[in-house]
């Protein structure tokens, strides 16, 4: 990533900040209304979950220039959203419906340099996420869950 491409990063989010709350929403509504195969995953409060996101999005443009520091929490994060279900193949739908909001707030500023410069950085940022998600390694088996009434049942004949 290029100092330039770093700056029209920072720059072009200092314009989503004062909208961020709008932007989680076109993000969500272009990402479910374009993949509603995703739309599962999603099972929490989603003005909340529109937060975390752009609470992600924010501390990772401010680590532009320290990148190293988000590999292990980027590589964790990663893991979870395997086992939310997120596949790889579900990263470039993000990408996809990244993109299309931050034109959408932006306007015209979302120009062909800004909007590589952004490509560079989610690029740099999921990928980080992949490697952590460990996709070519079978996710290991999980005891099943146990219903409440064979929780009893158990205690009751133990």
């Amino acid at each position: 990533m290029t100092p330039n491409q770093k700056d029209l990063v920072r720059e072009s989010w200092s314009k989503v900040l004062p909208i961020q709350e709008t932007a989680a929403e076109l993000f969500y509504g272009r990402l479910f209304s374009v993949y509603p195969e995703v739309a599962p995953m999603f099972k929490g409060d989603m003005k909340e979950q529109g937060q975390k996101l752009m609470n992600m999005l924010d501390q990772a443009v401010g680590s532009l220039d320290k990148l190293e520091t988000l590999i292990e929490p980027l590589k964790q994060s990663g893991r979870a959203h395997r086992a939310y279900g997120v596949r790889e193949e579900d990263y470039d739908k993000v990408a996809d419906c990244l993109l299309w909001t931050l034109g959408q707030g932006l306007g015209a500023s979302f120009d062909e340099k800004t909007k590589d410069a952004w490509v560079v950085t989610y690029q740099t940022l999921s990928g980080v996420m992949i490697e952590g998600a460990d996709y070519q390694t079978a996710l290991p088996a999980q005891e099943p869950k146990k219903t409440w009434f064979k929780r009893i049942l158990n205690k009751a004949t133990a």
